[in-house]
């Protein structure tokens, strides 16, 4: 067994505020942790690399070069505990690279960061899930040959029987067994999988698949949870539920940190908003400052996207419109 997890062993104490709430709790018990959450951030600067209260997550001067490319080069940031905490910038921002650097997928060319104060650096990714740090994919990673309750006991951790030795004696693990068996049938249940319990997952939809990922993803019982594009390929039919699970994160204790492009999405469930364009980060702050900041419009949509120009540069526009006229009548002559 790795020495860095031990068997059912938690990774915080729970606290009131850690308690997972029911479905059926009323409405107010059930905000509590966005509330929390947001007055947590009340008083945090809307700037890049702003200091948290209580960082989760810091990383400093992470940079990623593919040859000639800087696809990642993020100067300092910091992701609250508790908090839903969104990741947007357009195509080619480097934001789901930036997410293999944090968990362990790709190695960084230069930086350092840490997970509940210890380093990560050079820490495979099998291991940073088992420090309570999991992630979810863009391109769900179900394994399509696998019954979806075998999917699901893939992501307990610590299991007994995985010896070579230690399988051949089923006294040793089969009390286990039962237990995260009885663990993955009760969030299969939570996310309205438990019909397809014994169905391949190669015959499920795509955003059952995304609800498979998620599910088997707690099934380490994680402290924070990255999201990669959760609503990527989703029938609309299921938004909500993937909306509901994600909030239910929070309500459990867990923080988040989720890639995603749909703006509703982003503005409904997060508590902040941090915003990369060209491998950095530009932009953060609440959803609502963020969605109305200038640097992040142009990142979206380019300059004078919706300004009207000046007379000067509507002047400068004509006049080298007509410069490179004339030069095209010269050049054909």
């Amino acid at each position: 067994m790795p020495a860095d997890a031990a068997p059912g062993a938690k990774h915080a104490a729970p606290t009131p505020e850690s308690v997972e709430v029911a479905d059926d709790a009323p409405l107010t018990q059930r905000t509590a942790k966005k509330a929390a959450a947001t007055a947590a951030l009340r008083d945090v600067d809307p700037v890049p690399g702003s200091k948290k209260p209580d960082p989760i997550l810091v990383a400093d001067g992470v940079v990623r070069r593919f040859g000639g490319l800087t696809a990642v080069d993020v100067e300092h940031v910091e992701i609250q505990r508790g908090s839903i905490t969104a990741l947007i910038g357009p195509n080619g921002a480097g934001k789901s690279t930036f997410f293999n650097l944090l968990t362990g997928f790709d190695k960084p060319d230069e930086g350092t960061w840490s997970f509940n104060g210890q380093s990560l650096a050079g820490v495979a990714s099998h291991k940073v899930a088992r420090r309570g740090m999991v992630r979810t994919f863009q391109l769900t990673k179900a394994l399509s040959r696998l019954t979806v309750i075998q999917n699901m006991l893939l992501g307990a951790t610590g299991q007994r029987g995985e010896g070579f030795l230690s399988a051949i004696i089923p006294p040793l693990w089969r009390s286990q067994e039962k237990a995260n068996t009885e663990r993955a049938e009760e969030l299969l249940r939570r996310f309205k999988l438990d019909k397809k319990r014994d169905d391949f997952a190669g015959t499920m939809s795509g955003g059952q698949r995304k609800l498979l990922e998620m599910a088997r993803a707690l099934m380490v019982g994680p402290e924070m949870v990255m999201l990669d594009e959760p609503m990527a390929g989703v029938n609309p039919a299921l938004t909500q539920s993937l909306l509901h699970h994600v909030k239910d994160l929070r309500e459990d204790g867990m923080t988040v940190l989720f890639v995603e492009h749909d703006m509703d999405m982003v503005r409904d469930i997060s508590d902040w908003v941090m915003v990369m364009a060209q491998g950095r980060l530009i932009a953060e702050g609440p959803p609502d400052e963020i969605m109305a900041n200038d640097a992040v419009i142009d990142a979206y949509l380019g300059g004078h996207h919706d300004a009207p120009l000046s007379l000067e540069e509507e002047e400068a526009q004509i006049a080298a419109a007509e410069a490179e006229l004339r030069e095209s009548k010269e050049q054909g002559r």
